[in-house]
């Protein structure tokens, strides 16, 4: 279970409190994708969608040196989607894809905090 709940901090590691987004689209759709990932539980496969949702919505906005690592978020969270639940295959996934994705989560992290002014990224 250890595996698992870091699984689902890897995947909330980017939306903290994203009150103070501003600047166009994307910080507002980063805005939606953090309400739909914040507190998840990787397991419930309608929370997942919900952020895979959100996450395609915010990737079609993002900035283009971001484009690359949130479609590395969107391959992880169709992976999780795919797992169904299984615990067993959530701890795979995240010991097979955890480190490619961990990269991904901090440049997107980091341009939230410096370009929406987002100042409170839990991780």
């Amino acid at each position: 279970m250890r595996k698992v709940a870091a699984l689902a901090a890897v995947v909330t590691m980017s939306v903290g409190t994203l009150t103070a987004c501003s600047g166009g689209d994307y910080c507002g759709e980063l805005k939606n994708y953090a309400a739909a990932a914040k507190g998840l539980d990787i397991k419930d496969t309608k929370a997942v969608d919900k952020m895979r949702e959100e996450a395609k919505k915010v990737s079609k906005s993002a900035p283009d040196d971001l484009k690359d690592d949130w479609k590395i978020v969107l391959e992880y969270a169709d992976k999780a989607k795919d797992a169904n639940g299984d615990t067993g295959k959530l701890t795979e996934l995240a010991k097979s894809d955890g480190a490619k994705i961990q990269p991904a989560f901090e440049a997107i992290s980091k341009h939230a905090k410096d370009t929406c002014k987002v100042d409170n990224v839990n991780g």
